[in-house]
């Protein structure tokens, strides 16, 4: 995930996130392999971010380059929709609001995403320079994203993915193939997992659920998925 940072304290660069849980996973196992997730600073590229993340006195920095896109639309557009929905953002904007902290619908969101709206995407705003744990956080929470896991002693490895995701959505982003050949899915909330040798301990204390593709995860449950692929 690119974190784009105006006003900031911080380099161009990867950051590792420092994640507890992984790190408790590690040394239950001491895997061959150790996959930590990398989130990555870049300066003022709104348009190559993910998050955007600013101070706050720099804010129309952003702001303006959706105002002058919300005028030119609004002169040039034919359609009456996407009309009234660049007046009701350029209102926002004016007020100093990021788009992405205004109550549009669904159809509205879309829109504004298609004209590449940049205050659409999660913007977070600091009055002093965060640490890097808390742009991390901050930019977690905005975007509501979380963190499952696999875990064994091959592998231990944090992956990245958006709340609300389904236990196919998890395969999918593990795999493809697990994806395509998803039969069933084993789910242990990551306390349970801890409390437990490996996988078969946990289902032998029955601390494990066998879920379908639509089963929603949750943030740190460690997964394995059966696949007949």
């Amino acid at each position: 995930m690119k974190i784009s940072c105006s006003g900031l304290g911080f380099e161009e660069g990867k950051i590792k996130y420092a994640d507890e849980r992984l790190e408790a996973l590690k040394e239950k196992f001491n895997p061959k392999k150790y996959s930590p997730f990398y989130f990555e600073i870049i300066k003022e590229k709104f348009d190559k971010s993910d998050i955007i993340a600013l101070a706050e006195e720099n804010i129309l920095d952003l702001l303006i380059l959706d105002i002058d896109k919300c005028e030119r639309r609004i002169l040039n557009s034919e359609d009456e929709f996407e009309k009234k929905l660049m007046e009701k953002a350029l209102k926002n904007l004016e007020e100093e609001a990021p788009l992405c902290d205004v109550d549009f619908n669904e159809d509205e969101k879309e829109l504004l995403r298609a004209v590449s709206m940049l205050s659409i995407k999660p913007v977070i705003l600091f009055i002093e320079n965060p640490t890097e744990t808390e742009l991390i956080q901050k930019a977690l929470k905005k975007s509501k994203q979380m963190f499952f896991y696999t875990a064994g002693p091959s592998e231990v490895h944090a992956w990245f993915i958006k709340k609300g995701a389904t236990i196919l959505e998890c395969a999918a982003k593990i795999h493809s193939d697990l994806a395509r050949g998803f039969v069933k899915g084993d789910v242990v909330a990551f306390g349970d997992f801890m409390e437990s040798h490996n996988f078969n301990d946990a289902r032998s204390k029955g601390l494990v659920k066998l879920v379908d593709r639509d089963y929603i995860v949750s943030d740190g449950d460690v997964i394995e998925i059966r696949s007949g692929i």
